[in-house]
C-alpha cells in the first residue's frame, strides 16, 4: 500500500489496492478481446441503429485498411472530429489498429481553434462530420492534412432513417453549410475501398503515445497531452476495477450523452465499458434533453455518465421522473462538481446514487471517485482509484496532514507522458513523478478528498476548461477594444460563466458588438455571458492585469 494511502486499510468492496497494468498489451488488445468474446452482443447504438462487436470489429478493419492505402503509416496523426455518431468508434478503432495517432476534436471549434490544433498535432488526415466541413475548407491549406473523409449524421442508420436524418439536417435545419474539399471522399465509400486491402497486424507497446488529447494550458495555449498505451488501459483497468462488484459482462446498457472525443467519455464509455461487453447508447446531441430521455426510453438503461448541468437538466423536465429507473445501477458524475442538491434530488427521483469523480486529461482522465452504492460522500471528489497516489502540498512544497488545504497531486500510472512538443511545460506540470494539477484541495481524516477551489484562473464551463488568456487574445483583437480581462464567475446552471471587463478604445463599443465577435470565434462555452465596460482595469506596478482583484471587486 503506497506512503499516501495508509489510510485506506482496504478499499471497499474487495476493489484491489492495485492494478495489473500488463493485463493488455495495448489498447488495440484489449479491443480485440472484447471483440471476440461479445462478438453477438450489441457494441454500440444510435438513433435506434445497433451495430454488434462483431460488425464493429469487421467495418473497422475495414477502416483502418483504408487509411493505410492512402499512405499514412504507424505514428501518423488523425483528427477525429464528429459528434456521438456511430461512425466514431469505427474511425477510432480503424486507426489505432492501424498504429495512427488520434487527435480528439471538439466539433464546436471554429477555424482559428482547428487550425491551431491541427498545425500542432501535425495531423494528416481528418474524419469530420459534413456539418463542419465549411469550417475545414477554411483552414485546410494551412496544414499538413492531405486525406480529408467526410460523413453525415444519417450515414450509417440504414434505409430509410439514412435518407429522412440527412433531409432533416441539410434541407429542414440547414445545418450543413456549403463546402468544397477535392479529393474528399464519403466514410462508406472508405469502408468499401477498404474492404480491398488488408490491415497488418499492429503490435503497440506500452510507451506509445496513441492519443493526442487537447486541452487548456494556463498560458491559454492548447496543449496536446501525449496518452499511451499504458496510461489508457491503466485508467481503464482502475475504473473497471471499482466498477467490478457492480456490472455483469455482456448485460450492461450504458447512456452515452457526454462526447466521445471528450476523455471521460473516451475511457470510460468507449474503453471500460467495452471491457465489459456493455451495450453503449450513443446520444447525439445531449443538449436536446428530449432526445436524451427518447434514448432512455427505449432501453433498459443501467450505467448513465455525464456532468452536472446535464443531470439538472434532467431532472427539470417533467418526462424524466417518469421514467423506469428499475435496472439503473451506477450513475457517474465527472468533469465539474456535483452540486449537492443535484445529487440528492437525483437519487430521490432514480433511485440511484449519484457518484462524483475527479481527474484531468492528463490523468487519462480518472483519479479519484465515490463508490457507486452511495456509501460515499456528497460534495467530494472521493478516494484514489487503484494505483493511484494523491497528495496535498502546501506553498512551500510540503505535504501536510488531513484537513489542511493545499494543492492536489497525483502519481499513477495513467499520468500522460507529457505534453505534445511541449518539454517546459512538461516539465512544470510533472515534477518527479507528481502531476502538479494546480487545483487546491483537502484530504479528511477518512481519506476523502475535496476540492476547495478550482486552478488560479482557469474557468470551468459545464466541464469544459476556458482559459482567459485565450478569451482575452480574442477580444483583443476588437479594433474597438483598448484593454481586456476576463474571469470566471458563479453560474448555477454551468458552474461558472465567462465575464469580461474591457476598456474601450471607441466609445460607441456596446456588449451585443463584442459577444457577435466572440461568436465568430470561440467555441460556445468559451463566449462571455458578462460584459462590464470600465475606465482602466486594475495592474501590478509592472503592469500585469490583476484578475484577482476583478474577482473579488
Amino acid at each position: 500500500m503506497s506512503e499516501f494511502r495508509p489510510w485506506l486499510k482496504k478499499y471497499p468492496h474487495g476493489i484491489p489496492a492495485n492494478i495489473n497494468p500488463e493485463e493488455y498489451t495495448s489498447v488495440v488488445d484489449l479491443l480485440e478481446q472484447s471483440f471476440k468474446k461479445y462478438a453477438k452482443k450489441t457494441a454500440f447504438s444510435c438513433m435506434d441503429k445497433a451495430m454488434t462487436y462483431e460488425q464493429i470489429d469487421k467495418y473497422s478493419r475495414d477502416f483502418g485498411a483504408y487509411l493505410l492505402s492512402r499512405g499514412l503509416e504507424p505514428g501518423d496523426k488523425v483528427a477525429i472530429m464528429m459528434p456521438n455518431l456511430l461512425q466514431y468508434p469505427i474511425a477510432l478503432f480503424g486507426a489505432l489498429r492501424a498504429g495512427l495517432i488520434v487527435v480528439n476534436t471538439n466539433p464546436l471549434y471554429k477555424p482559428r481553434e482547428m487550425e491551431h490544433q491541427f498545425k500542432d498535432s501535425g495531423a494528416v488526415a481528418i474524419i469530420i462530420a459534413e456539418n463542419y466541413a465549411s469550417n475545414l475548407q477554411q483552414i485546410l491549406p494551412n496544414t499538413a492534412i492531405k486525406t480529408v473523409i467526410t460523413t453525415s449524421i444519417g450515414e450509417l442508420l440504414g434505409f430509410p432513417k439514412k435518407i429522412v436524418v440527412n433531409f432533416v439536417v441539410r434541407s429542414l435545419k440547414r445545418m450543413v453549410p456549403k463546402y468544397e474539399i477535392l479529393n474528399a471522399v464519403s466514410f462508406t465509400e472508405a469502408l468499401t475501398q477498404g474492404k480491398k486491402f488488408q490491415i497488418p497486424p499492429h503490435t503497440g507497446k506500452s510507451d506509445d503515445v496513441i492519443v493526442l488529447q487537447y486541452t487548456g494550458g494556463t498560458t491559454g495555449v492548447s496543449k496536446g497531452a501525449m496518452l499511451t498505451n499504458g496510461n489508457l488501459v491503466s485508467n481503464m483497468l482502475q475504473v473497471k476495477a471499482w466498477c467490478e462488484p457492480f456490472l455483469r459482462h455482456g448485460d450492461e446498457i450504458a447512456l452515452c450523452p457526454l462526447p466521445l472525443y471528450h476523455i471521460f467519455a473516451f475511457t470510460v464509455n468507449v474503453l471500460c465499458l467495452m471491457s465489459f461487453g456493455a451495450h453503449n447508447v450513443l446520444v447525439t446531441n445531449a443538449r436536446d434533453i428530449p432526445s436524451v430521455i427518447k434514448a432512455m426510453q427505449g432501453n433498459a438503461i443501467s450505467v448513465i455518465t455525464g456532468v452536472n448541468t446535464l443531470f439538472n437538466a434532467l431532472l427539470n423536465n417533467p418526462d424524466f421522473a417518469k421514467l423506469d429507473f428499475s435496472k439503473l445501477k451506477v450513475s457517474s458524475g465527472g468533469g465539474m462538481a456535483v452540486q449537492k442538491a443535484v445529487a440528492e434530488k437525483w437519487q430521490q427521483v432514480t433511485g440511484c446514487y449519484l457518484s462524483e469523480g475527479y481527474g484531468l486529461t492528463e490523468t487519462s482522465p480518472v483519479a479519484t471517485t465515490n463508490p457507486y452504492d452511495g456509501t460515499g460522500k456528497i460534495g467530494s471528489i472521493g478516494i484514489p482509484l487503484p494505483s493511484t497516489d494523491l497528495r496535498i502540498v502546501d506553498e512551500q512544497g510540503h505535504v501536510v496532514g488531513p484537513n489542511q488545504i493545499g494543492e492536489i497531486q497525483i502519481k499513477g500510472p495513467q499520468v500522460m507522458k507529457g505534453y505534445y512538443n511541449q518539454p517546459e511545460e512538461t516539465a512544470q506540470m510533472i515534477v518527479d513523478g507528481w502531476l502538479l494539477t494546480g487545483d487546491i484541495g483537502l484530504m479528511h481524516e477518512d481519506g476523502y478528498f475535496q476540492i476547495v477551489d478550482r486552478k488560479k484562473d482557469m474557468i470551468l464551463v459545464s466541464g469544459f476548461n476556458v482559459y482567459p488568456n485565450e478569451v482575452e487574445d480574442v477580444i483583443a483583437a476588437h479594433p474597438k477594444v483598448l484593454e481586456v480581462a476576463a474571469i470566471g464567475v458563479p453560474d448555477d446552471k454551468s458552474t461558472e460563466a465567462v465575464k469580461v471587463f474591457i476598456v474601450k478604445k471607441d466609445k460607441s463599443l456596446n456588449k451585443e458588438e463584442i459577444i457577435a465577435y466572440c461568436r465568430e470565434n470561440l467555441t460556445a462555452y468559451k463566449v462571455p455571458r458578462h460584459v462590464e465596460f470600465r475606465d482602466e482595469l486594475p495592474k501590478t506596478n509592472v503592469g500585469k492585469i490583476l484578475r484577482r482583484a476583478l474577482k473579488e471587486s
